[in-house]
C-alpha cells in the first residue's frame, strides 16, 4: 500500500463523543501502546511525515489525551488511522487516567468501522503488564490485533532477533503477527503498510459477487443469442468518478 496524503480530521476527548463525520462508514485502524513506546514517531514514519510531523512527538509521556483521527489517502483507497492516548503513564492523575480509559473503551467497543488494532510494544523491554492487560482487553472485544515491536534499531541484529522471539513467546502469538519496526531507519514500514492494506482492503474471495444468471443460459438450458454488433460503442458501460484531491494538512 502506498500513502498519497494525510490530514488531521478531528479528535474526541469525552466518553460517548461522536467520531468526526468524515470518518463514519470509512475503514479504520487504531494504534495502541504505552505512552513512551514511540507511537507518534511510528505513525509519522508510517505515513511518510518525517519532515513535517502529523502526529505530535512529545518529550513528556502522556501528552496525548484525546483520540486523534487522521484521514489517509492511499493507492488502495481512503481510510482512517486512529491514534489512541498512551496508557501506563504513572504520573498522570487518577481521574485523568479513568477518563482516558472511558473514552478509549467507548470508541473501541462501539465503532462499527474499526477493522483492527496495531498494538505497539517496545522490543527492548518486551510486553509490560500494562501491555498484556491491553492485549487481553482487545481480545475480549474480539478485535484483530497486529503487533509492532518499536525501537528495533536500538538493538544489534542478534539481540533484536532474540528479543523478538522472547516477545512473541510472552505474548503467546505467532511470529507472523508481529513486525519489528524502526521509526529512525524505516525498517518494517513497507511490511506494516502491506499488512494494513490487506486488513483494510481485503480482496474478495474467488467467486464472490458472481451472478449465477450471468451464464447466458435460459431455463431450457439454451444459450442466449449473441448480441448485435450495433451494441458496440454505445457508451452505456459503468463509469467511475475521479478520487477527490487533497493536500495533507500539517499539524
Amino acid at each position: 500500500m502506498k500513502i498519497k496524503s494525510v490530514e488531521f480530521a478531528g479528535a474526541i476527548g469525552q466518553p460517548g463523543q461522536a467520531a468526526p463525520e468524515s470518518a463514519r462508514g470509512m475503514p479504520q485502524v487504531a494504534f495502541s501502546g504505552r505512552s513512551n513506546v514511540g507511537k507518534s514517531s511510528l505513525i509519522n514514519r508510517l505515513l511518510g511525515r518525517t519532515r513535517t510531523a502529523i502526529a505530535r512527538v512529545s518529550a513528556t509521556p502522556g501528552k496525548t489525551q484525546e483520540i486523534n483521527f487522521y484521514r489517509v489517502r492511499s493507492d488502495l483507497g481512503d481510510f482512517f488511522l486512529i491514534d489512541l492516548p498512551g496508557y501506563g503513564f504513572a504520573r498522570a492523575p487518577e481521574p485523568a487516567r479513568r477518563k482516558w480509559e472511558a473514552v478509549i473503551h467507548a470508541f473501541l467497543s462501539t465503532s462499527p468501522d474499526l477493522r483492527g488494532v496495531v498494538q505497539l510494544v517496545d522490543i527492548r523491554t518486551g510486553p509490560t503488564p500494562d501491555d498484556l492487560r491491553s492485549v487481553d482487553y482487545l481480545g475480549e472485544l474480539g478485535l484483530p490485533v497486529l503487533f509492532a515491536f518499536t525501537k528495533s534499531d536500538k538493538l544489534t541484529p542478534m539481540k533484536r532477533q532474540a528479543a523478538f522471539t522472547t516477545a512473541v513467546r510472552d505474548l503467546q502469538i505467532q511470529p507472523d503477527q508481529a513486525i519489528a519496526f524502526s521509526s529512525l531507519k524505516g525498517d518494517g514500514r513497507e511490511e506494516l503498510l502491506d499488512t494494513l492494506g490487506a486488513l483494510l482492503f481485503p480482496e474478495p474471495e474467488e467467486g464472490e459477487g458472481a451472478d449465477p444468471s450471468a451464464s447466458g443460459d435460459d431455463e431450457d438450458g439454451d444459450a442466449d443469442p449473441p448480441a448485435s454488433d450495433n451494441a458496440e460503442g454505445t457508451g452505456t458501460g459503468p463509469s467511475s468518478a475521479p478520487d477527490e484531491g487533497g493536500e495533507a494538512a500539517a499539524s
